[in-house]
């Protein structure tokens, strides 16, 4: 129980992010290796020594990390977690099993302030389960080994083997473990209360556990064209969707196309995006306003729960023409986020403690716009071409359009070319080009997003069509469990938009679908499992990590109405419940009643065969002492009584070598108790009769004696 609560204090550690990688990967190594060194190992006078000065070279060599302005924080944590493995794998006793509990518990209190995820969550249920037997079993080993020293012996002489006292589990058994681990239900309940109950006051504004936000590609000022294709293999969640009107059964996957971040000039190998084109939002509280307010009697809505990232987007779905953001704690101080807009209709968001960002995207009807007209003398910056574009990308473009006019159709045209003329390719040899939109066109043709987007956005403004070069998250994966959406870092994308006089900004993607899609699995066990995982993390993530006034408030109402539907029912319950005094009696009885019930029960059942047995021995136990008091106060009769210190065995046999009278059968009568007592052996009535007997005759052999003298 003490490896395992040393062991989830460590994890509890190196999940909250604060070490790096191959620290956490020595740590935990060094776990398994202390856990596993035997006790007998232990004690070697080496092993003592290292328990001795690896501690101190340890804070040595912190202490020269500060020195040297090492982050405070994260050698105090490094230290901490080092002293921990030091100690498991040189510990002796009762007294270093309780600085290792100790330095658990320390442990489970920093990773309380440093990452309170899900990880740490399961952390603090199995110490919340193992502590009171841990502490329990610590505290016994304790007094055990400080009642019987080095060299202690028994009341028979014998010396006191206290490995074997605690390997025993006639004490320590089954149903005593399982006891003291049920102690931390109560415990549990009783900090569940005061965790709902006490008022949120923003006190997680104070915690250092704020999230590190993790660098984005695509959605900075300046975007390398190779960049964006190296997310496709990661796995990371940026945001979770709830899409409306989902169908009985949702689709695996779906294509939202969340906006981020917009380009207007390309110069050879990089997009970047200048002062034009600026949304300026208008927020009103928890309302912002991008083509108008939200209207929550007839607007559908897209839920997004957004992570932390740098820098922090806002993403938005096509039709989105209003949002409401959702608070952040607790409403004593003004912690709502607040949005604001950037270059090429973008939006970012500032939150109080850097947690993401938790918002609701009012959609467009079907009768009105969902994007700005395009100004007239903001249309030249979309017709841009750089300087060294080479001419052959025009003429290109002209022989996949023919005689089209219609920008739609132009589009249309190249798009499918794109799509059915080239190969998806992350690892594309154009990104190291000198041009490399020319090599990918009419070189290599193959590339990733970017590649594509490019292509389409350039040839399309040499037929002076408006464009603009877009990155976000195309879309995500049905999670079954949370039912909503899961984007991820590989899901990221690049797509155009297509300025047309008719519906204004237009999407098109010119990459080929399959390779566009969401690449996560979505059958097998593995979906299955990483499914119900994220679920539950964005459980508790929203439910207790971010439990807030506004939750504490809506449980406070439910529990409310609840109860209030119960007292008004007619009948008994209703009654019960009608006023204070009336539901304390109900409650009351119910636990007597409850009590009573228990102990009827047990009074019919009488003991178990187990508790019988155990009673029996004690029983037997306590007559063959007041046996051998018998034997003790008849020595005393006849003046040689058991000094104290001395044991029965060894003062029997005393007697017997001094040839006492009585000594032989003093011996017998010795040897007969300490096999009863110690060994195991059951006397019978008759042999306790017999016993008892022998005993008087002791006696009464001293009372003839004196008689005789007289």
């Amino acid at each position: 129980m003490t490896d395992s609560l040393a062991a989830l204090g460590l994890l509890a550690l190196v999940t909250s992010g604060e070490l790096n990688h191959w620290l956490t990967i020595v740590i935990l190594v060094g776990l398994a290796i202390a856990v596993v060194i035997p006790e007998s190992f232990q004690d070697r006078p080496t092993m003592r020594r290292i328990g001795v000065v690896l501690p101190l070279v340890l804070l040595g060599v912190q202490a020269v990390r500060l020195f040297m302005n090492a982050n405070l924080l994260e050698t105090a944590v490094e230290f901490a977690a080092g002293l921990q493995v030091i100690r498991l794998a040189t510990r002796r006793g009762a007294a270093h099993d309780q600085q290792v509990i100790v330095l658990a518990l320390l442990h489970l209190i920093a990773a309380t302030v440093l990452g309170s995820g899900l990880a740490y969550g399961l952390c603090f249920l199995g110490f919340l389960v193992i502590a009171p037997g841990a502490l329990v079993l610590s505290h016994l080993r304790r007094e055990v080994e400080g009642n019987y020293r080095q060299g202690a012996r028994d009341r028979t002489g014998l010396p006191v083997d206290v490995p074997r006292i605690l390997r025993s589990r006639r004490v320590i058994g089954r149903s005593f473990l399982i006891f003291t681990c049920l102690l931390s239900v109560p415990i549990f309940l009783f900090t569940l209360v005061l965790f709902v109950a006490f008022p949120r006051v923003g006190l997680s504004l104070l915690l250092l556990s704020h999230p590190k936000a993790e660098r984005m590609v695509g959605f900075t000022e300046h975007v390398d064209l190779g960049g964006v294709g190296r997310l496709r293999s990661d796995p990371t969640i940026v945001m979770r969707v709830e899409v409306p009107s989902l169908p009985k059964e949702p689709p695996p996957r779906v294509a939202l196309y969340l906006r981020g971040a917009a380009f207007d000039t390309y110069k050879g190998k990089a997009w970047s995006r200048s002062s034009g084109g600026a949304l300026h939002p208008e927020q009103r509280g928890r309302q912002v306003h991008l083509l108008r307010y939200p209207d929550p009697i007839r607007d559908r809505t897209m839920h997004i729960d957004l992570e932390p990232i740098e820098p922090p987007v806002v993403f938005l779905p096509p039709e989105a023409v209003a949002l409401t953001v959702s608070m952040q704690g607790m409403a004593l101080i003004d912690n709502i986020p607040q949005v604001s807009g950037g270059p090429e209709g973008s939006l970012t968001y500032k939150s109080p403690d850097d947690r993401g960002l938790r918002y609701e995207v009012s959609l467009a009807s079907a009768d009105e716009p969902a994007s700005p007209l395009l100004a007239a003398a903001d249309r030249a910056r979309y017709l841009m071409l750089p300087t060294d574009l080479p001419a052959r990308i025009g003429e290109l473009a002209h022989s996949w359009v023919g005689s089209a006019s219609d920008p739609r159709l132009e589009a249309r045209l190249i798009e499918t070319r794109l799509r059915h003329d080239y190969r998806y390719d992350v690892d594309s040899p154009s990104g190291a080009a000198k041009n490399p939109l020319y090599d990918f066109l009419f070189v290599s043709k193959r590339g990733h997003c970017e590649f594509y987007s490019t292509a389409m956005a350039l040839m399309l403004r040499t037929l002076n069509v408006p464009t603009r070069n877009v990155t976000g998250f195309i879309g995500g994966t049905y999670n079954r469990f949370a039912r909503s959406y899961a984007v991820r870092q590989g899901d990221a994308h690049s797509w155009v938009e297509v300025y047309l006089d008719d519906t204004g900004w237009t999407r098109f993607d010119p990459t080929p679908p399959a390779s566009a899609a969401p690449q996560s699995d979505i059958t097998g066990f593995l979906a299955f499992v990483r499914d119900f995982v994220e679920a539950t993390t964005q459980r508790w993530n929203r439910h207790v990590i971010g439990y807030d006034l506004k939750q504490q408030v809506s449980l406070l109402k439910s529990v409310h109405r609840s109860f209030s539907a119960l007292r008004d029912r007619p009948g008994t319950l209703g009654r019960m419940l009608s006023s204070p005094r009336a539901t304390m009696l109900a409650v009351f009885g119910l636990i007597g009643a409850c009590y009573t019930a228990v102990w009827l029960s047990r009074r019919r059942k009488g003991l178990s065969p187990a508790a019988r047995a155990a009673t029996e021995r004690e029983t037997m136990a306590r007559e063959i002492v007041e046996l051998y008091r018998q034997l003790e106060a008849a020595l005393a009769a006849r003046g040689v009584p058991r000094p104290t210190g001395t044991p029965p065995r060894a003062h029997a046999i005393a007697l017997a070598a001094m040839e006492h009278p009585v000594g032989s059968e003093a011996l017998a009568l010795t040897e007969l108790y300490v096999a009863a007592r110690f060994g195991g052996v059951a006397l019978s009535p008759e042999e306790r009769r017999d016993f008892t007997r022998r005993v008087r005759a002791v006696r009464y052999q001293r009372v003839v004696s004196e008689r005789a003298a007289a």
